[in-house]
């Protein structure tokens, strides 16, 4: 018999039952309890093996894989900035859904993605640079070749790729909020991150056919902002607004309970985004710190942008606004951030809080009931942030010429960015209508009845509330 060390995984648990004689006994008990010791020494081992086929981990390939786990953690984290900012902005009685939605949907959104999602958005063409295919599941093999180049390892591009498809299914969630039905929610993000997100990322970051158009989203302005946004914007027009939003046709203000928690989430966010755009480089070299400060500088001109318009138009400082041009901002820079300089990342940012102020009530005077506001800041944003590059970008980390409009480019680029642009609306928005209307078919309706609406989605949906204690005293 062979020695056990020398066996697979597969093979070990047989060779130790194969070795009991029977459970009755001290002994057979004794040995049954090793078992789990046994395949963790037998994985360790495995593990070994594979090591000493590899060459020596050269500083560039744990400097690269380092970085982007880091930045991968900090992208992760995103998600509590992203509920906390919903359900601060939404109401008490709707708070146990909405964190547990933005809570649950990244567990699917890493379940589809590692599923099938990957696969189809970084996999072999099958139709040209339309759609890629190269099987279910991941494959987490790592190479001599990989450690020599400094390449990153499978698992870790994985992980950060996973993490945008959450962020892009977490976007939708703000537009249907306080009223949608959580499992029909639950239903179209798994679509969402399986099969809609990863096909139009493909197109850019699979060498698609955007890509060959010489379209640039360096970290997914268009290919996750507003792809998350139009998938919204389908399921919120779909859903109606909620009841008491509109009176004789006139929008009504439906203040969020804690402004706190949304400020919170606001700041969370923006340090999550240092993982989202600097990490978007997939190395740790000389252009990660200046993604950062253009990051840094887009977000500092949309709080800028909409804190001074909204206080023009209402009087007084709007902290909403705060908050949503700091985000819109964010949003603004995320496609250009290693293509626009200091000046034009910051200029890019304060017209982007501009933006977002006017796209809230453009979106309110249409009838579309937007809770947070995140068409707005991913959307309408996330279209200007793809076309503010074919406006004053640059080519910076290549041959450093203009290739926008104003900076000696031409029409060219500003084109390509519209057409890119266009062509994720235009996807997203036709795919997610057949999506959510097919959810609703199926399952008798997207939206919960009225009944619920009105006492809380925590309490039909989920049978618990936020503030037990508040609600009781009152």
């Amino acid at each position: 018999m062979r020695r056990l060390k020398e066996a697979s995984l597969l093979e070990g648990p047989m060779m130790l039952f194969q070795s009991i004689k029977g459970l009755s006994s001290h002994r057979s008990l004794l040995w049954f309890a090793c078992v789990p010791l046994a395949l963790f020494g037998l994985g360790v081992f495995n593990l070994s093996a594979h090591a000493s086929e590899l060459p020596e981990l050269n500083a560039a390939f744990l400097a690269n894989n380092l970085w982007l786990l880091i930045a991968t953690i900090l992208v992760i984290f995103m998600n509590a900035g992203f509920a906390m900012v919903e359900a601060g902005m939404c109401r008490s009685k709707n708070a146990v859904n909405i964190l547990a939605k933005n809570l649950f949907v990244f567990a699917l959104a890493v379940t589809a993605y590692w599923v099938v999602g990957y696969s189809i958005m970084y996999g072999n063409s099958v139709l040209g640079g339309f759609l890629f295919f190269k099987g279910l599941f991941l494959d987490t093999s790592v190479t001599a070749e990989m450690v020599s180049n400094g390449d990153l390892v499978p698992t870790v591009d994985f992980l950060f790729q996973a993490a945008f498809a959450g962020t892009a299914a977490t976007i939708v969630s703000g537009l249907v909020a306080e009223r949608v039905k959580f499992g029909e929610f639950v239903v179209f993000s798994l679509i969402l991150t399986a099969f809609i997100y990863p096909i139009a990322g493909s197109w850019q970051w699979n060498g698609g056919w955007l890509a060959e158009a010489g379209f640039r989203d360096f970290a997914g302005s268009s290919i996750v902002h507003s792809v998350g946004a139009w998938a919204g914007l389908v399921g919120a027009m779909l859903l109606g607004p909620r009841i008491g939003k509109y009176i004789d046709g006139k929008p009504q203000a439906m203040p969020g309970h804690n402004m706190a928690i949304a400020t919170l989430g606001a700041l969370i966010l923006w340090i999550g985004w240092y993982g989202f755009n600097p990490g978007s480089q997939l190395a740790m070299d000389q252009w990660v710190p200046y993604v950062a400060v253009t990051t840094t500088l887009a977000a500092a001109g949309g709080a800028i942008g909409a804190t001074v318009v909204s206080t023009v138009f209402s009087g007084k400082p709007d902290l909403t606004m705060i908050i949503n041009g700091i985000l819109a901002g964010l949003v603004s820079i995320t496609a250009g951030c290693a293509d626009l300089t200091l000046a034009g990342s910051w200029l890019a940012g304060l017209i982007g809080g501009v933006i977002v102020v006017f796209a809230v009530s453009a979106l309110d005077s249409a009838g579309i009931d937007d809770p947070v506001g995140a068409f707005s800041v991913h959307g309408v944003c996330g279209v200007w942030g793809t076309i503010v590059i074919g406006l004053w970008g640059y080519d910076i980390q290549g041959t450093g010429a203009g290739i926008g409009l104003f900076t000696g480019g031409g029409f060219s680029q500003l084109g390509i960015q519209v057409l890119g642009a266009a062509a994720y609306a235009i996807w997203t928005l036709v795919t997610c209508w057949i999506a959510w209307s097919v959810i609703g078919g199926f399952f008798g309706g997207i939206r919960v009845s009225e009944q619920e609406e009105t006492q809380g989605l925590d309490i039909g949906e989920h049978g618990m509330e936020a503030y037990p204690d508040f609600a009781s005293s009152n």
